[in-house]
């Protein structure tokens, strides 16, 4: 994985203008840490960061190719899965490689089908190629939107970058926020709408979407890809078959590295069986796979069994520690540190986030990093299998808005008055939701349970999963750790749109039919162990840490946040008991107290001024 950023500028020239593009750089620095490489051309300027995965020594980038039809340039960041299908494929169309790295496979497609390129393409990845001759640039992201790419348009062209923090250290671009910025931070946060950036003017590259820019046309976008409802043909047995190919083919692609590579391990289902295809694989090249586990400091002590949280993760983990036979490392996070990290989980997702569950992650990945440079990561299977609580409740499923966050008019509370009254004119959460719906396609003879569901699927897909993989990829690259999940492979998502909710729910189980399909990878007690979400610390001193860190920042009058954001709310939520739930069940108060936390450090860290 790597960090991409860059410049383009019709109407002056780009060379000259050098330190800017290294602050830039050293934005995303810790995206990359092996390599840099930075290409001016009057026009533009290309910017990367590497971290080397496939081929160290000959894949550095900007990375060029000629042909009869010109020099083109790309800057990647990604992993292609069917590295080897496509290179014989380009091969037989005329090509010829100089090195063994999937940056240059992108690269000579683009160079053989042009914007079509990523029709072929099976990886997660944001990458930006500039056609020299015809000055044209063309950006493209995953189907999935594993890998992020964010752009802010200027009157000359583009700034564009993995991460915020790289278009934010242009002098060109501005830290404020307006109306837009102050409805995603209070009433969708830690979540974004679709292509939002939160900051004013700065989008984001929406999944499955590629973007072209000419001085003639300026700036085009395009999806090319998207779920298409089809009727399930297959039988059960056809079904369950398919469904462990996909998974075990998806997982088996993703242990391809030329660096060491480690699993997830939460004794959940998903890391469970990841983890337990992998060792297999390890086992027949004469490798011990390693497996990577968290938890905090004396929460055996605290924790409660809920309904969303029934049981605790540590007997499980060490049932598949015995089982696997792996190398198992255990993180055990206290509560100063993980206080500690809240502040650098804002540096690392640019924006206030998911609070412990973002600073957890960030502690995690560093121990991670220790011993491997990749991992693999169970994102996604919930989404597509209906894991969630809401897939299944049939009284939340017909809820009407969002299922992770049906707290709008509390949030609405937390708003200054003046900013309440704007937003509440404004209905953005309720036209967000509406505009998901009208989105979802559908089949003209689907039930109300199969309509539903096919609604939820894509709710959940390009919401709640989006937030996600914010979190582990800013959390994960702000360690130089790449994390891939194989549970986003399109083929995946694409064929478990299609599969009845009846199949998925086999057995009358949370993604049953993905626990019959891979029944012999695991030990029966964690194959059909129900979900338990990623483990939060239940210690009441965090609470208290929070607490104290918020009231501390509240005790200054000029804190930023009180720009727009009601003291005396927040004071109701330091000292009164709210039990509200701020997104779903992974932010109660202490997370969203946290949240707070986080969201005055960032205005702050980042010089945010509001332009309203």
């Amino acid at each position: 994985m790597c960090g991409i950023a860059g410049v383009i500028s019709f109407r002056e020239t780009l060379t000259g203008s050098e330190p800017v593009y290294r602050q830039m750089q050293a934005a995303i620095g810790r995206r990359g840490p092996d390599q840099q490489g930075l290409l001016v051309t009057p026009h533009a300027a290309l910017i990367h960061t590497r971290l080397a995965v496939i081929d160290p020594e000959n894949g550095r980038q900007p990375m060029q190719c000629t042909d009869e039809r010109g020099t083109c340039t790309i800057i990647y960041n990604g992993e292609l899965y069917n590295t080897s299908e496509l290179r014989r494929q380009l091969i037989r169309e005329g090509c010829t490689f100089r090195t063994q790295s999937d940056t240059e496979v992108v690269l000579q497609a683009y160079m053989v089908y042009g914007e079509d390129c990523v029709k072929h393409l099976n990886g997660i990845f944001a990458f930006a190629v500039w056609e020299h001759a015809s000055e044209r640039l063309f950006l493209a992201r995953d189907r999935i939107g594993v890998k992020p790419l964010f752009y802010y348009p200027t009157p000359e062209g583009l700034i564009f970058g993995s991460e915020l923090k790289a278009i934010l250290a242009h002098p060109a671009v501005p830290h404020e926020i307006d109306a837009d910025g102050i409805s995603q931070l209070i009433l969708f946060g830690p979540g974004r709408t679709p292509g939002c950036g939160v900051f004013s003017g700065i989008r984001e590259l929406l999944p499955a979407h590629t973007a072209t820019l000419t001085q003639e046309e300026g700036l085009r976008t395009a999806a090319y890809w998207s779920l298409t409802p089809e009727t399930h043909r297959d039988s059960l047995t056809q079904t369950i078959e398919h469904v462990r190919w996909l998974v075990t083919d998806a997982i088996r692609r993703q242990l391809v590295s030329d660096v060491p590579v480690g699993t997830f391990l939460s004794g959940g289902l998903d890391s469970s069986l990841l983890s337990s295809v992998a060792a297999r694989e390890f086992a027949r090249e004469g490798r011990q796979l390693h497996t990577f586990s968290v938890d905090y400091r004396d929460n055996d002590k605290y924790f409660r069994a809920s309904k969303f949280q029934p049981n605790s993760d540590p007997a499980y983990i060490r049932q598949m520690e015995n089982y696997l036979g792996a190398q198992h490392h255990w993180t055990v996070i206290d509560t100063p540190a993980l206080c500690e990290a809240l502040l650098r989980a804002v540096e690392a997702r640019d924006l206030p986030g998911m609070a412990d569950v973002d600073a957890s992650l960030l502690l995690f990945c560093g121990e991670i990093r220790e011993h491997v440079t990749v991992a693999l990561s169970g994102e996604c299977a919930d989404e597509l299998f209906g894991g969630y609580p809401w897939y299944r409740d049939p009284e939340i499923r017909a809820a009407y808005g969002f299922p992770w966050s049906q707290s709008t008019a509390y949030r609405m509370q937390f708003l200054r008055p003046e900013f309440a009254e704007i937003l509440e004119k404004r209905g953005d959460v309720d036209a967000a939701y509406q505009n998901t719906l009208r989105r979802t396609a559908h089949l003209a003879d689907e039930s109300p349970t199969e309509y539903r569901m096919r609604e939820m699927m894509r709710l959940n897909l390009e919401w709640f999963m989006q937030t996600l993989l914010d979190r582990k990829d800013r959390m994960s690259m702000y360690n130089a750790l790449e994390v891939r999940v194989p549970f986003c492979d399109y083929r995946i998502a694409q064929y478990l749109y299609n599969v009845p909710w009846e199949m998925k729910e086999y057995r009358g189980y949370e993604k049953g039919l993905l626990r019959e399909a891979m029944r012999d990878f695991l030990p029966d007690e964690v194959l059909w162990r129900k979900k338990s979400p990623y483990p939060k610390t239940h210690n009441p001193a965090y609470l208290t840490a929070v607490s104290e860190m918020l009231a501390e920042r509240l005790r200054r009058p000029d804190a930023p946040i009180l720009q727009f954001v009601s003291r005396t709310a927040l004071d109701r939520l330091l000292h009164g008991d709210d039990a509200v739930q701020w997104y779903g069940q992974l932010m109660n108060r202490p997370q969203t107290i946290a949240y707070f936390l986080q969201m005055d450090y960032w205005m702050e860290h980042y010089h945010v001024r509001l332009a309203v």
